[in-house]
């Protein structure tokens, strides 16, 4: 099996190895931030060098041209191959034909609500964190703006619905559950939310857990009642190494939240089922992994290259 990750300045690729991993990188010194995967090929985002495809499960890559160089996000639709790029500032690229061309989606800088759209470490912008085609709709597609909401839009880009009802606003994270039509999740800054009607209208669900700024969430494929997420304290600890004190926490059915591991001095920023296991990446490199659904954890042993941090993880279609 092989898993990617960016690290923050690389791809690390992943391979299986025993019990662990061993870790060759590509793409060194590019500000790889992000991976998403489409039918046979990848694409990474970066800070400062825009978006790349891979066609050989990440061993190379070329870069796309995409017209803006810093890229927080990537996505492809599961249902029609579309590529999508979120930039800071705040922009929306879409290409339909796997990122040989893109264009600006510019109705997104259109929303109501943009000119309040502001990042706190840097106030005078923002950037499109996360962007979660549906599995299910053609066009259907949620964006997350931090700090800005969550957006909807029903026709790929063209035109959208502004934050959306009991969404949180400091978006960070954001799922479809594969096989459960119109269920959605979302983690934030302000915590946590889901939907039940394909991210028209969100609940808030933050009962059981002393703190509320959450980043990476993964979905049972097997249960959409059932999610995870890294939650810290609030945003200096999650990005301070030592400092994070955060937990792993479960959704079940109708709650509350369950803590299932931690406390972590360093923050979980990625969540991933692949294969049997959940697979935790943290930002201190390490890497975590439950094969009974989040009951117990085991460290990964790693091998080969290492890397400082786990911001993104990505599986092989």
């Amino acid at each position: 099996m092989r898993l990617l990750a960016a690290t923050g300045d690389a791809i690390a690729l992943l391979d299986g190895d025993g019990d662990g991993f061993r870790i060759s990188l590509a793409l060194e010194n590019s500000g790889a931030q992000c991976l998403a995967s489409g039918e046979g090929f990848l694409v990474a985002g970066s800070r400062g060098a825009g978006v790349w495809r891979s066609d050989d499960a990440g061993d190379t890559w070329r870069d796309l041209r995409l017209p803006q160089p810093d890229v927080f996000s990537v996505a492809v639709s599961p249902v029609d191959g579309t590529v999508y790029a979120g930039c800071e500032p705040s922009m929306l690229f879409r290409s339909d034909d796997g990122g040989e061309s893109w264009r600006e989606l510019e109705s997104l800088r259109a929303i109501p609500s943009a000119p309040t759209w502001s990042f706190p470490p840097r106030p005078w912008t923002s950037h499109v964190r996360w962007i979660a085609p549906s599995p299910h709709e053609p066009g259907l597609v949620l964006v997350g703006i931090e700090l800005g909401g969550l957006m909807r839009s029903e026709d790929g880009g063209e035109s959208w619905e502004d934050h959306r009802p009991g969404a949180k606003l400091d978006v960070h994270s954001l799922a479809w559950h594969l096989t459960a039509r119109g269920r959605a999740y979302e983690t934030g800054g302000d915590g946590t939310a889901w939907s039940r009607d394909g991210g028209r209208s969100w609940q808030p669900i933050d009962d059981g857990r002393d703190r509320n700024y959450s980043w990476a969430l993964a979905v049972d494929p097997n249960d959409p009642d059932s999610w995870f997420a890294s939650v810290s304290p609030g945003p200096y600890q999650a990005h301070s190494d030592g400092r994070a004190d955060a937990y792993l926490y479960r959704w079940s059915a109708d709650g509350p939240w369950e803590r299932i591991a931690g406390p972590f001095a360093s923050m979980p920023y990625a969540l991933r089922f692949a294969g049997a296991a959940l697979y935790a990446g943290l930002s201190d490199g390490r890497m975590l992994a439950s094969d009974d659904g989040g009951k117990t954890w085991r460290e990964v042993p790693l091998s080969g290259a290492s890397v400082r941090r786990i911001v993104a993880l990505a599986t092989l279609d």
